[in-house]
């Protein structure tokens, strides 16, 4: 009987194994779920200022007031020898971006330099920071850079100019046909010398004056700046 009962057993036991691995090797293996096709990423299309299609006459119709916290500036624009100069320096102040800004270096009986987008009160924003280090070619041309000239900052490697500019208080000859004098001051030279004149740590004034607001206007005739 028990040689009999285990023959039975031995045999229920082969059977089910046979049909675990059976059912195992049969077992269709999942299917992986399809991932949703992702479009391939289109950049984002420079942003359209305000000045980017206007002509020489247009530009050369505007001024630019600086309000400071030491005074106001009123800058004409050069666009016949520095077109793209004007160009960005006019959409930078149309859009705002120099807007509390501060003049963040000084030399003592030579220069003001403003445009430092990181001088801002508050944090940059991305598209700022963006904006900040848009280069400007260079444009060297025939105006001389004396006293009031309006004059695009850079470095020594070419076409490094971005958004900083300079208002000198002297003459300095060296930078003609270097750099690209694009502007002059109408009015508000005295408030220029003033900020030229405030305690400075090498070239960094100790309070730097800061822009409340620089805006775009129609010129209107003013007297030579003294």
């Amino acid at each position: 009987m028990y040689p009999m009962f285990a023959r039975i057993c031995f045999t229920f036991l082969i059977a089910g194994l046979f049909s675990v691995t059976f059912a195992t090797a049969q077992a269709p293996s999942p299917t992986p779920a399809k991932a949703n096709a992702r479009p391939t990423p289109t950049p984002a299309p420079p942003a359209i200022e305000p000045f980017d299609k206007a002509d020489v006459k247009t530009m050369a119709s505007k001024c630019v007031t600086l309000d400071t916290e030491a005074g106001s500036i009123v800058l004409e624009m050069y666009p016949e020898s520095a077109p793209e100069s004007v160009r960005n320096f006019l959409n930078l102040v149309a859009t705002g971006a120099y807007d509390t800004t501060t003049f963040s270096r000084v030399v003592p009986g030579f220069v003001i330099q403003g445009g430092d987008l990181y001088t801002r009160e508050g944090k940059l924003t991305y598209a700022l920071g963006m904006r900040a280090r848009k280069p400007v070619a260079d444009e060297p041309n025939k105006i001389l850079h004396e006293r009031g000239v309006l004059s695009m900052a850079r470095s020594d490697e070419p076409n490094s100019a971005t958004t900083h500019f300079f208002v000198l208080v002297s003459a300095a000859h060296n930078l003609d046909g270097t750099f690209a004098a694009f502007g002059r001051v109408t009015q508000g030279m005295e408030v220029v010398d003033a900020i030229n004149k405030m305690p400075v740590d090498g070239e960094k004034p100790v309070k730097p004056v800061r822009i409340r607001k620089a805006a775009v206007s129609v010129c209107v005739a003013s007297p030579a700046p003294q």
